[in-house]
């Protein structure tokens, strides 16, 4: 369903919109955050009426270069949402202004808090009205490129590494992850898209992203879902792998330093044979090793635990750009066709 309106505005200090905002909002703060921690300490301080006379001049100051550089352009029908944390005085602050230039505005009733309800709510309900389809396989199987492939062919895809901006690894961290309100609110955003009379494919992760965690609506439907584990042959793996992972051959600091977090599991004996082949260069035999003693292992085990009904899967020789479209071209015609996801040796 599309907008009715043309801005969706976020009043609220930069560092309440960062932690989480309504996705696509544009954030106005009223106040700044260093503005927001005086008038609230001024509020303990000497009480609430020389509170809101430092707060009425910063609130003026801050409209008033807001209409000068953001609204300068904006033409008479223009419609803005606004909101603030509770729909209170920083949302009317501008909401008054607005309306008196002449445009048609809205205050979202009870602010982010009535927005933050909204996803929870949903969140709770609305991903058991889809039916996924999972892409499974071990480490360096080309989940992630075949269900870009998929999304290219036009399916339904949910990309949550994408959402969580992390890899689901020791080695993914694709630096600052948003906060798990943040990830709610565009994983919703995502969810509302999609059609419930169409499969959703999304990869079988498990119901944490690096330091995020899976909505348990969610993660609960995902784990009775169907789906194709795919099977590549290891140096196939390892050629992919270290062609996504190429800064940690250029830099190998923070790949020494991830290392050490599993060290305890492994024991020091193997955290030095991993730190000899990487100082050797040898870094296929590295990638090898890390993969037969710490990922493989581990995704055997989560498999089985987590995803019961994965007993279909496809080998790939070659998992290069072509095979890949190929696959999700079958996979695709398949799932139309109501043909189950045969096994290939």
């Amino acid at each position: 369903m599309p907008c009715p309106y043309d801005d969706v505005i976020d009043v609220r200090s930069p560092v309440e919109y960062a932690e989480d905002h309504v996705p696509g909002a544009v954030n106005l703060p009223v106040l700044s955050d260093a503005e927001r921690v005086e008038v609230g300490t001024i509020y303990r301080m000497d009480g609430a009426f020389a509170a809101r006379k430092l707060g009425a001049a910063y609130v003026s100051a801050n409209i008033g270069r807001h209409l000068r550089d953001y609204f300068a352009l904006k033409p008479k029908d223009y419609k803005p949402l606004i909101y603030c944390w509770r729909g209170g005085q920083r949302s009317a602050s501008l909401a008054i202004v607005l309306a008196q230039v002449g445009w048609r505005v809205t205050v979202l009733r009870g602010g982010y808090k009535t927005y933050r309800e909204h996803v929870r709510r949903e969140l709770d309900l609305l991903p058991k009205q889809f039916t996924y389809r999972l892409i499974a396989g071990a480490t360096g199987t080309g989940k992630t490129r075949l269900l870009h492939a998929l999304a290219r062919q036009g399916a339904q895809t949910l990309d949550l590494e994408a959402l969580a901006r992390h890899r689901g690894s020791l080695l993914g961290d694709d630096g600052p992850q948003p906060s798990q309100k943040f990830f709610e609110s565009q994983l919703l955003a995502e969810l509302e898209r999609y059609d419930s009379d169409r499969a959703v494919w999304v990869e079988a992760e498990s119901n944490r992203i690096g330091n995020l965690h899976l909505p348990a609506s969610l993660w609960q439907t995902m784990r009775r879902a169907e789906g194709v584990e795919l099977r590549v042959p290891i140096n196939e793996r390892v050629r992919h792998l270290l062609a996504d992972y190429a800064h940690f051959v250029t830099d190998s600091g923070p790949l020494r330093s991830r290392l050490v977090r599993i060290a305890r599991r492994h024991g020091p004996r193997r955290l030095h044979e991993w730190n000899r082949l990487i100082d050797a260069g040898a870094w296929e035999g590295f990638v090898t090793s890390l993969l037969a003693v710490h990922y493989d292992p581990a995704y055997e085990q989560s498999a089985r635990k987590c995803f019961p009904n994965l007993s279909r899967y496809r080998e790939i020789i070659d998992a290069n750009s072509a095979t890949i479209e190929a696959l999700a071209g079958e996979l695709l015609l398949e799932s139309a066709d109501g043909i189950a996801l045969t096994s290939r040796a």
